[in-house]
């Protein structure tokens, strides 16, 4: 058996067709354009590309935008009077200042700083309490995505056994919150599994949904996965270059092995990599359309 393979490239499109027809009808039903603040600190190339990737696809999809570039050596006291000033600005729903910060700047401080409201990476310590609770308005990007992916997929999670391998805040810990809630597309039974976890294998025989997010190259072996299950590999590691200078990318699944005992599978690239954008979009119109009084 060769698993299905599930697109987060396709899937991605789908909604965000979905999103740019929602704000043709927000705007002319309500006059609502949702809004969204990028700021970025410095000049890494890895993060200019992602906030000029999120700047791309929100003006595409009809959002009003604005990018605000900064000087690495910008203070904390005037990085804070930045995120004051879009707080108030009431044509931005969404602020999204970009990591990884420089050294002297505390994210824990500036994450808490935004409008819990505006707050779309879902970073601030007001929405993640909310996200434990099960109340939460909006849900953190990748984790988001990946539930997307599993119910866009037709994977019964109701039930499940899942098993989540990695504890980050960025990603385990919000997945595993979001699968074990009493909600549509989720009620899971979820295990974490982390460094400290004495036998991982032991845990991931049992699991029929696995999501991998561990940080290792192709760590999960086919030996450690059950016959039929559903394997998200939210990994990304750059193992070499080829010959022409691209970069060789693979997940934290063996996926050539894994992908013949999987029932369905997810590829990196192109599996949850094209979702967390996305899902920054679809926080950003919920956002906009709380802000307006109207259901997200």
């Amino acid at each position: 058996m060769t698993a299905k393979l599930i697109n987060g490239a396709e899937i991605a499109l789908q909604i965000r067709e979905e999103i740019k027809q929602e704000i043709i009808r927000l705007k002319a039903t309500h006059n609502v354009v949702p809004g969204l603040a990028t700021v970025l600190l410095g000049s890494d190339p890895g993060s200019l590309s992602y906030i000029s990737g999120k700047e791309k696809t929100a003006k595409e999809l009809g959002f009003y935008s604005e990018r605000i570039d900064l000087p690495e050596a910008t203070s904390q006291k005037d990085l804070l009077a930045i995120v004051d000033k879009l707080n108030k600005n009431q044509k931005i729903h969404g602020i999204l200042v970009q990591e990884p910060l420089p050294k002297h700047i505390n994210a824990n401080e500036v994450n808490s700083a935004i409008d819990p409201k505006k707050d779309v990476d879902v970073f601030h310590p007001v929405n993640v309490g909310r996200l434990m609770t099960g109340d939460a308005d909006l849900l953190p990007c990748t984790p988001a995505g990946i539930q997307q992916l599993l119910i866009r997929s037709g994977v019964k999670i109701d039930g499940a056994e899942v098993v989540v391998v990695g504890r980050s805040n960025i990603v385990g810990k919000p997945i595993a919150n979001i699968l074990l809630q009493k909600n549509k597309g989720a009620n899971a039974t979820v295990t974490l599994c982390h460094t400290h976890t004495l036998d991982v294998a032991f845990h991931t025989r049992y699991a029929d949904i696995l999501i991998v997010a561990a940080g290792r190259p192709k760590y999960i072996t086919a030996d450690m996965v059950k016959e039929g299950a559903v394997v998200i590999d939210v990994g990304v590691n750059q193992i070499g270059t080829s010959k022409s200078g691209k970069r060789i990318l693979v997940g934290d699944v063996d996926f050539e092995n894994v992908k013949e005992k999987a029932s369905m599978i997810t590829p990196v690239p192109g599996g949850v990599g094209p979702m967390t954008i996305t899902m920054l979009m679809l926080n950003t119109l919920k956002a906009a359309k709380l802000a307006a009084g109207l259901t997200a």
